[in-house]
């Protein structure tokens, strides 16, 4: 294949990477985003998103000459379309990034040209939505201008590893559509490359956020079952998957990001009289913040005045810098509406937040509650013989089952595991 110039529409969590990763072997790629800090710090070389080795990647990229950054698109040999698609407020698909980004590459389309949507979108997206705007260019679809969606399959703080390594899907249009969009991922995928149509890739992709969305409600579920019962969720969930089919999720104060607090929205939006199971899935797991500040009531309620609460985490995901979607900024957002209630939040992965504490010792001063909300590596070395000393009411609440149960009793702590049984 000769050298393709790609140009990216959205250079955030799978934007930029994909951008990279072409840029370093071999194309020229043209990053478009209307941010202009990003754009600002990408023509540096530099990146204000927290990925492994990203920033090493971009930083070559760039100096090769092979990755620029702009706020327009260029004609290019390839459009690839990753913007975000987040949910209203009343859990409908906010597909204006998609339209904007797709109007905006319009006037750049010309005959041969491979337009690619990566964002994740409800299905229909591509025909209904995305094609009709490129017929605005001229070009007839499918022949002239070749049309189609790859999701992609990552895991954040593993994104470059898995872009290349991962099965992709490649949905067209038409068959040729899908040919062509799996020759050019091939550039850098080593996984297996599978062809469908459009309409099947967007539901692919829902479906498997989805699966683990509602496989999460499920260990939740139990979670809450336990807690009643006396015995700990966290024994019986790995009892379970010792079992050969298996695999049961873990608990937690919540589910986000990008995808599984989202997607799963998008299919009950097109299918709102039969996805009962997923909506209740994702009901489940948006009332675990609430569940959370049941529990801290419980904890607290000998404590006469007002309490003060630390939240050590508010990322949706251990290790990374995301908070899209957290269920911990909704639990922030719960306490916060409470007059009763104090709340410090620290997370040496976060920057700037209302209630962000740079320092750990000053979030935990006078504390009634520390609450392990996520399991960030960092908090494994937690000093907490000192945290103890500024307490005011040794309280820990583990809700990952992360830290240890032994060394926080010796230190004079109550332990509190969710899932384990009830206060």
């Amino acid at each position: 294949m000769k050298q393709q110039k790609i140009c990216v529409i959205g250079l955030g969590y799978i934007g930029l990477p994909t951008s990279a990763m072409f840029a370093t072997h071999g194309c020229e790629v043209v990053g478009v985003d209307i941010n202009g800090k990003v754009v600002e710090a990408l023509s540096k070389g530099k990146i204000i998103i927290e990925e492994p080795y990203l920033d090493i990647m971009v930083q070559a990229a760039v100096r090769s000459g092979h990755l620029k950054a702009k706020r327009k698109p260029e004609t290019a040999d390839v459009f690839i379309i990753s913007v975000p698609t987040p949910i209203t407020k009343d859990k409908k698909a906010d597909m204006s990034y998609v339209v904007k980004a797709t109007e905006m590459i319009v006037p750049y389309l010309r005959k041969g040209n491979l337009v690619i949507l990566e964002s994740t979108s409800p299905t229909g997206t591509v025909e209904e939505l995305v094609v009709p705007i490129l017929e605005k260019s001229g070009l007839k679809i499918g022949e002239e201008l070749y049309v189609g969606h790859s999701p992609e399959r990552v895991l954040p703080g593993k994104i470059l590893w898995e872009l290349v390594n991962n099965n992709r899907i490649v949905g067209g249009i038409n068959r040729i559509s899908a040919e062509k969009i799996r020759d050019l991922y091939k550039i850098f995928v080593n996984g297996e490359i599978y062809l469908t149509n459009a309409t099947t890739a967007e539901m692919c992709k829902m479906m498997e956020n989805t699966f683990r969305d509602v496989n999460i409600a499920l260990a939740n579920e139990l979670a809450k079952i336990c807690e009643k019962t006396g015995i700990n969720v966290w024994e019986v969930i790995e009892l379970c998957n010792k079992h050969p089919r298996v695999n049961i999720h873990q608990p937690g104060p919540g589910v986000g990001g990008h995808c599984l607090a989202v997607d799963p929205w998008f299919i009950i939006e097109k299918n709102p009289e039969l996805a009962k199971i997923i909506e209740l899935s994702r009901k489940t797991n948006d009332n675990m913040p609430y569940y959370v500040l049941d529990k801290i009531d419980e904890i607290l309620k000998d404590i006469k005045g007002n309490k003060k609460v630390t939240i050590l985490g508010m990322t949706y995901k251990p290790n990374i810098d995301d908070v899209r979607e957290s269920p911990i900024l909704k639990l922030i957002d719960l306490i916060d509406n409470r007059e009763d209630l104090e709340i410090n939040v620290y997370d040496p992965h976060v920057g700037v937040h209302k209630y962000q504490e740079k320092d750990l010792m000053v979030a935990a001063k006078d504390s009634d509650l520390l609450i392990l909300a996520v399991n960030h590596d960092v908090f494994r070395t937690l000093p907490l013989s000192e945290i103890a000393k500024v307490m005011r009411n040794r309280n820990f609440f583990d809700t990952r089952n992360f830290m240890d149960k032994e060394e926080l009793e010796h230190l004079g702590f109550k332990y509190i595991l969710l899932g384990e049984k009830a206060i």
